[in-house]
């Protein structure tokens, strides 16, 4: 049987673990590579999570994908699943034998690249401490015998080229002709020929240093994610049978017991069912302040509860709490490319050949043309080689990206992709929801008012019995109302509800509706009477909803809804940054102007859910805009939005709706996100600069003869290491300071939006 052939066949998704890549350059290649096998398609390879995803059809071979990352230089270990078992090793490169000898020492990434291993122990580290002594030993056999040292380098060189002129080989085997390794390998046995031995060895031992420095930076920027997942405590105290036991946290099952002392970290979500308590909800959130949570609260995985016994009935597994589903969130996130990554990478494809062809140009032109040295000129074109290489380019944006959705992680906030984080920081415009976003989403029936001959008792009776298993913000209102007053609600039939107009249900004989004063009208009821109490409601800021049985008139309920404590602020802070702001609500003209006063914006009131898609698409023919809502009954605006912000607290729903989620429900967190998102930009164009500007000044020092072989590597591995680490900066942004400040007045300040057409 052909070695791999039980393997064949197998089909289905699968998923291996990848050691060795720390930039993005190795995310091309791997996926390149792969996506020529047979049966073998929707390939993703994800540089944070160091992981790659096929889906094999009946002709794919697990075996062979193995052996075709392996010969990369890369180690591949199929995780479990489909049958599959935990110790599903496969090779790490071709020559690995089955009798336990390992020459992992010499590839890509190596053996002991698994996580927790010191960077000091790993592949790409023993290889360089391997080619160091190999140099040493080269500069000293070049001292005992002097007559001899041109031939000592020449052996170092090639013993130390040879790994990576097989991963060249194997890489343009798998359509990558031209790669860095390429670019060296060409460079230091070129410099062998041309009698610059020495400095080819010394090429070679820089190039794997850089190595080296690029997979401790690549390891950092992981590590923003591992200390996330890291957050869930091993262990959890679970009730069972009369005793508390101590399980490993990934075991806990839903509806399990568990309890959490005071000092101890939360280890799942869960609801308290006994016990109050302060939670520390900064690990996840980025909230300072501990938050009060009773029987009935919902409680964070990672979270730290600071002062009393609590008992938690667990409502998701470990790989569905909150905690794991930013940990996926975000490492999605970071293998998504950005449209300025996809346009550096298709840039650096040209390049490398280009590159190339520039340096046979610099090897033959003076020569040829003009009767240079042809040593001199083969000399310099082989610095240009090494110079060609766009690893720092092309690592530029991943880099700063991936930095950027962690740093936002540590602070609540959370980004679906490259994209989204590049479009919030150019966008004009901000839209705000209302209900929930600018307001706190629990409103509160202020004022009760009846018509003649109704009691309000009656009034509210009957408005319960409509707004019963009701979800909305002000159906709550209007049971806790009822609640309060100790009112039952009516069974009700035939429950309806009118997009942004009202509810209805059939109670005890007759059609009773709870709506919108317009809906009122346009059923024909009679409003004469308390149009005078409607409009001064409105006028207060307050939301009035008529009550309706069989099209008459039974009362009006007032409720009001405050706007969040720093909603002020952080409108005033997006007006500071060059940013509009606009409320789009259901709500009536008069109540949507009152808020809109309050907080210093412009408002279009009375919308219906198309009619916001329409205010959206008004908005985006001026420029990006940014929908922020609560993640559930904004979906359709969310969506059509350039970037869709969804305050979800967290909520699987607002994970999965928006692009974005705040997990600290505040406005102040689209301000944060919009200043995470130009702080990466910014980051960007540094690293571009870096890059680019590097290797044209090396370019110019190399052709005049300023600089030799091994500066002009040092340009390209340099220029890589400096980029990542000026990537890393970023995990430590802490965003701005949001505070209450002199505002100046709305009018005098806020630049007018331009309403879409009235429809």
């Amino acid at each position: 049987m052909p070695d791999g052939a039980e393997h064949a066949g197998v089909g289905g998704i699968r998923t291996w673990r990848v050691s060795g890549m720390d930039c993005a350059s190795c995310v091309a290649k791997v996926e390149r590579a792969v996506s020529r096998l047979p049966g073998v398609q929707d390939i993703q390879v994800n540089l944070i999570a160091e992981t790659l995803t096929a889906r094999l059809g009946t002709d794919g071979d697990l075996e062979v994908v193995a052996r075709t990352v392996g010969a990369l230089g890369y180690q591949a270990t199929l995780r479990p699943g489909a049958g599959e078992s935990a110790a599903s090793r496969v090779h790490d490169h071709p020559n690995h034998d089955h009798a336990g000898h390992d020459h992992a020492v010499l590839t890509h990434g190596g053996e002991d690249d698994e996580p927790g291993v010191p960077w000091w122990r790993t592949g790409k580290a023993r290889l360089v401490w391997l080619l160091g002594a190999l140099v040493a030993v080269a500069y000293g056999g070049s001292l005992l015998i002097p007559a001899a040292t041109y031939w000592v380098f020449v052996t170092a060189t090639l013993v130390a080229v040879f790994p990576f002129g097989r991963r060249a080989l194997a890489l343009a085997r798998a359509g990558s002709p031209f790669s860095i390794e390429t670019l060296m390998s060409v460079a230091a046995l070129g410099a062998v020929v041309i009698g610059a031995a020495e400095e080819a060895a010394v090429v070679v031992l820089l190039f794997a240093v850089g190595e080296m420095l690029e997979n401790v930076a690549a390891g950092q920027a992981r590590s923003g994610i591992k200390a996330l997942a890291d957050l869930i405590p091993r262990s959890a105290r679970v009730e069972r049978d009369g005793a508390v036991v101590e399980l490993p946290a990934d075991r806990l099952r839903l509806g399990n017991i568990v309890q959490a002392r005071p000092g101890d970290r939360i280890p799942c979500d869960g609801v308290i069912i006994e016990g109050q308590s302060a939670l520390d909800e900064s690990p996840v959130t980025g909230e300072s302040a501990p938050v009060a949570r009773g029987p009935g609260d919902a409680v964070m995985a990672g979270s730290v509860n600071t002062s009393a016994l609590l008992r938690l009935r667990v409502t998701a597994t470990a790989a569905d709490n909150t905690l794991s589903r930013i940990v996926k969130l975000v490492e999605t996130a970071a293998a998504s490319r950005a449209p300025t990554q996809r346009f550096v990478e298709r840039f650096s494809a040209y390049w490398t050949p280009g590159a190339m062809a520039v340096a046979v140009l610099v090897i033959l032109a003076p020569p040829l043309l003009f009767g240079g040295d042809w040593a001199t000129w083969v000399y310099r074109g082989l610095a240009v080689l090494l110079i060609a290489c766009p690893c720092a380019l092309v690592i530029s944006v991943p880099a700063a990206m991936a930095s950027g959705l962690s740093a936002g992680a540590r602070r609540g906030l959370l980004v679906k992709g490259g994209a989204a984080l590049e479009t919030i920081g150019q966008a004009v415009t901000v839209a705000f929801d209302k209900t929930g976003t600018l307001t706190a989403g629990r409103p509160q029936v202020i004022d009760v008012l009846t018509a003649d001959g109704v009691d309000e008792a009656a009034l509210l009776r009957m408005a319960a019995g409509v707004e019963a298993g009701s979800a909305h913000p002000l159906a709550l209102a209007v049971l806790q109302a009822a609640e309060a007053r100790g009112i039952q609600p009516p069974q009700a039939a035939e429950a309806a509800a009118v997009p942004g107009k009202a509810a209805t249900a059939l109670i005890e004989g007759a059609r009773i509706a709870v709506g919108s004063p317009g809906y009122a009208l346009e059923q024909g009821a009679d409003l004469s009477s308390l149009s005078v109490a409607i409009a001064g409601f409105e006028e207060q800021g307050k939301t009035a909803v008529v009550v309706l049985r069989d099209g008459r008139a039974l009362g009006v309920l007032a409720l009001r809804d405050e706007p969040r404590e720093d909603a002020r602020d952080a409108v005033a802070a997006l007006r500071r940054m060059g940013m509009a702001s606009v409320m789009l609500t259901g709500d009536n003209e008069r109540t949507g102007r009152a808020l809109a006063a309050m907080l210093g914006m412009e408002v279009q009131a009375g919308l219906l859910p198309e009619q916001k898609l329409r205010e959206i698409a008004a908005l985006k023919a001026r420029g990006p805009v940014v929908m922020v809502g609560d993640g559930i009954n904004d979906a359709p605006a969310l969506a059509a939005a350039s970037v869709g912000v969804a305050m979800g607290g967290g909520t699987a729903v607002a994970l999965e709706t928006a692009d974005a989620a705040l997990l600290r429900e505040r406005v102040s967190g689209v301000v944060e996100l919009v200043a995470l998102s130009r702080a990466t930009l910014s980051n960007i164009k540094q690293n571009v600069a870096l890059a680019v500007g590097l290797k044209l000044v090396f370019l110019v020092t190399t052709l005049t003869g300023t600089t030799g072989l091994w500066l002009a590597i040092l340009a390209d591995t340099g220029a890589t290491v400096l980029v990542t680490l000026n990537a890393l900066r970023l995990l430590a942004w802490r965003g701005p300071s949001i505070g209450a400040t002199n505002h100046p007045s709305a009018d005098a300040t806020q630049q007018p939006i331009v309403p879409a057409k009235a429809c």
